[in-house]
């Protein structure tokens, strides 16, 4: 890593009521905050803003999006107000190869993004904007996609995404201490696997793992950030796992950095 670059990191987010009761997990994004350069800005790709087309937030003073529903009013109160960068937000559209749209008033800083932010930076002083997932797109486009961003992490700027490697919301167990399906436990350790020996088609081209890969995504939003950290990994650097676990059965914690 040079003295300059910032890493490019992948947190599975798990439950909002992380965000207001502090775990293992929690306690792991606290420390990887202290641990990290302090970046100019924070480009943020959330399994939460999935659009039509490719999306940026673009306004200067982003609002907390609470995009969820049935929880606490606690975490309805929960603000991070963390200022936007428009600078940021047209240097994104830039180094895209397609067009880009300027958000600058239906969206903000989603849930997928601020549970994590208020542990790596509590003091939201760090300007935040957000890529979206064009749902659109296939893995493999997604991955090429953010190759392009690359130059980014050579600009002090840090790259957060965000979801889950394994994130089945139809099979989970909501009581304590309920142990993994035993295909969560197999596709999360089949992607760290992968993920060590940097063979990025393998997890690109999920759907060929068979069940078990069908089974932990039902769905492919919560799946693509953890490609978009893996395609800004370079040549010469190896992904590390800071964190992780299976929660409620089918909800994987892995989080990583490339650096």
């Amino acid at each position: 890593m040079t003295s300059h670059r910032q890493p490019a990191i992948f947190a599975g987010h798990g439950s909002p009521m992380y965000a207001i009761e502090p775990n293992r997990y929690t306690a792991a994004w606290t420390a990887l905050g202290k641990s990290l350069k302090r970046p100019d800005a924070i480009l943020v790709i959330s399994a939460h803003w999935v659009t039509r087309g490719t999306w940026v937030t673009a306004m200067a003073k982003p609002k907390t999006i609470h995009d969820f529903g049935g929880f606490p009013q606690a975490l309805f109160d929960i603000q991070y107000p963390a200022p936007g960068s428009p600078a940021l937000a047209d240097r994104v559209k830039e180094l895209l190869s397609v067009p880009v749209v300027l958000e600058e008033n239906e969206w903000g800083i989603d849930h997928g993004a601020w549970s994590i932010l208020k542990y790596l930076y509590p003091n939201a002083d760090i300007p935040v904007v957000q890529l979206s997932l064009d749902g659109s797109m296939s893995a493999r486009e997604h991955y090429d996609l953010a190759k392009q961003l690359k130059p980014l992490r050579d600009e002090n700027i840090l790259i957060l995404s965000s979801g889950n490697v394994v994130h089945n919301l139809r099979t989970i167990h909501w009581q304590d201490n309920a142990q993994p399906y035993p295909w969560a436990k197999d596709f999360n350790e089949f992607f760290a696997a992968q993920m060590d020996a940097k063979h990025h088609d393998p997890l690109i081209e999920w759907e060929k793992y068979g069940e078990a890969a069908h089974l932990s995504i039902p769905t492919p939003e919560h799946y693509w950030p953890a490609l978009y950290t893996l395609a800004l990994q370079h040549e010469n650097e190896r992904a590390s796992i800071f964190v992780d676990g299976i929660e409620m059965s089918s909800i994987s914690m892995l989080g990583f950095s490339v650096q």
